[in-house]
């Protein structure tokens, strides 16, 4: 451990001995509700109370697990598992202390976790893991002895996300150098959202059916093929323009040909109206008249005759 106030040490002392007794009874008040015998109050009273710490300190291997180095941890864990057999623990009165003693324990255990880690050495990423570890490990363990999917794993009000703010904010204050203060801000933060998220009864969204890269890739080829679908239709637009266009052009053309045409006939009929009239023989209008003169004349004859 770094170097804190011995004060602050005996009080996590107290508190994790605490916490095992507490754990050992939740673990019992388990046994009860499966009829399990005094063997199976035993058991999962010591899962509960003691899974968390001994995963961890297997899976970093730095010696003989504490619990088990130390008897007197398992004696405190069976005395919980005792209490919930000679005590039926129920009631609106026992869940109330269970939810806020198991969130202190619960930043405590935290907190315990990640320091323990950093002691060692570990990475940060390391150290989060063994903290969120040893706050949930034990109930892990529990459930999975009963049969039962831990409760950890979804569904359930927010557990191990407090756990894990916890140890975040430990790891920053180890960061900085400042081990003391961070076991007592890192324990406040895990155990006070602990108790908010039963107060307000968060938990994390589950849903089987969210698959964001499916989703991402079936709305990518929608778009592509509505990108397509565009782009002929916008092909099919351009040619039809262009073929609008061309008839357009050709109109006006047709129009101009036809306009130059009209007035080239239109010159052509005036100059030929011109040639007849001057081609006409001059008299040509008298000659009914003259006629009109002979035919008098044979007529007066045959009257004198």
């Amino acid at each position: 451990m770094p170097t804190v106030d011995p004060t602050i040490l005996a009080l996590y002392r107290s508190l994790d001995l605490i916490g095992v007794v507490l754990n050992g009874a939740i673990g019992g008040t388990i046994a009860r509700q499966r009829g399990f015998d005094i063997i199976g109050f035993s058991f999962l009273a010591l899962f509960s109370a003691l899974g968390g710490g001994m995963l961890r300190d297997t899976l970093m291997q730095r010696g003989t697990p504490a619990a088990i180095a130390e008897p007197m941890y398992m004696g405190f864990a069976i005395l919980g598992g005792l209490l919930a057999m000679l005590i039926h623990l129920r009631g609106r009165a026992w869940e109330l202390f269970e939810a806020h003693a198991d969130a202190v324990i619960l930043g405590v255990w935290a907190v315990t976790g990640s320091t323990k880690a950093l002691t060692y050495g570990m990475p940060l990423a390391s150290a989060l893991f063994m903290g969120v570890l040893t706050a949930v490990g034990g109930g892990m363990i529990r459930d999975i002895a009963t049969g039962s999917v831990p409760a950890i794993f979804g569904g359930n009000k927010l557990y191990a996300t407090p756990a894990l703010l916890g140890s975040a904010v430990m790891v920053l204050f180890h960061m900085m150098g400042h081990d003391a203060a961070g076991m007592l801000v890192a324990t406040t933060v895990g155990a006070g959202s602990a108790i908010l998220a039963y107060w307000r009864g968060w938990v994390l969204p589950t849903n089987p059916d969210w698959a964001p890269v499916n989703m991402t890739a079936r709305q990518f080829g929608q778009k592509l093929k509505s990108a397509r679908a565009q782009g002929r239709e916008q092909g099919i637009a351009q040619e039809r323009q262009m073929w609008e266009d061309a008839l357009h052009i050709s109109e006006d053309v047709r129009e101009d040909f036809a306009e130059k045409l009209a007035e080239s006939l239109h010159d052509a009929g005036i100059g030929h109206a011109e040639a007849t009239a001057d081609t006409t023989p001059e008299g040509t209008n008298d000659t009914p008249a003259d006629t009109g003169d002979a035919d008098r004349d044979v007529t007066g004859r045959e009257e004198d005759s």
